[in-house]
């Protein structure tokens, strides 16, 4: 066969060349801006809040399942409304207390937190923190 009657390496065009040098520096580009992006998330992450109970459990109390109950519940803790911030919530989850708890108060508040549902204030903040493992 002649070099006439090979198909052309269309990777040894001028334009072929180009392309896959334009594509190359656009994903360069697209990791170099993902990656700022993944870190403010995750320092929003830790930045965002939890209110013990939301605005659903005003005038509850919290017993030691994380459920809200009636305030004259025995053993149940005070719901006071307090927010703890996801890095707060972060370390409680590994075992350390809420700040300004007791240790069963803050696994209470921990069970609570345990047990949010969309549409609940916090939610989305617990439910980020569990991404971000």
């Amino acid at each position: 066969m002649d070099d006439d009657t090979k198909s052309p390496n269309p990777l040894n065009s001028p334009t072929s060349r180009r392309r896959a040098l334009m594509l190359g520096a656009a994903t360069a580009s697209a990791i170099v801006s993902v990656r700022p992006a993944l870190a403010q998330s995750a320092a929003s992450v830790m930045n965002c809040e939890i209110p013990v109970p939301g605005p659903h459990g005003t005038g509850m109390n919290i017993d030691s399942y994380g459920k809200l109950v009636p305030r004259d519940t025995p053993g149940s803790f005070p719901a006071t409304g307090q927010k703890f911030t996801g890095e707060q919530v972060k370390a409680a989850l590994r075992g350390r207390s809420l700040p300004g708890t007791s240790y069963d108060q803050s696994q209470a508040y921990v069970n609570y937190i345990r047990r949010l549902q969309s549409g609940q204030s916090g939610f989305t903040c617990y439910a980020s923190l569990q991404m971000s493992r």
